[in-house]
């Protein structure tokens, strides 16, 4: 007689609990919202005076910005409007600036990037 094994039986799955049905709740009337203190007025960023410092341009740099004592900040926006106008940036790599006769001698090379410009014209203001 031959004896065929039979297959372990399964367990049968754990019985699945219903989910309690929900209740819908009343709608309670809103709480009167309470009126926010009045906080005082927010101060103002304070600007950094050494940021807005005017610096003297050296002869190279006055070429392009002009003589007089400007902040850091306009000398930059300066030369960007310089640059825009006499159509210096890189075609291909807007990030690149050509450097004309003006530029190269405050840039010391043909070819910079705009990551490199702020620290380049720092050496040629005073």
């Amino acid at each position: 007689m031959a004896t065929a094994k039979k297959a372990p039986a399964k367990k049968a799955a754990p019985a699945k609990k219903a989910a309690p049905a929900k209740k819908v709740a009343a709608k309670k009337a809103a709480p009167a919202k309470k009126v926010a203190a009045k906080k005082a007025p927010a101060k103002k960023r304070a600007v950094n005076a050494a940021f807005m410092k005017p610096l003297t341009p050296s002869a190279a740099l006055a070429a392009v910005v002009g003589s007089s004592p400007l902040p850091r900040t306009e000398v930059v926006s300066k030369l960007w409007v310089y640059i825009k106008k006499n159509h210096l940036q890189d075609s291909v790599n807007k990030r690149n600036i050509n450097a004309d006769a003006k530029l190269k001698e405050v840039f010391g090379k043909a070819q910079v990037t705009m990551f490199e410009m702020a620290g380049l014209i720092g050496k040629h203001l005073k």
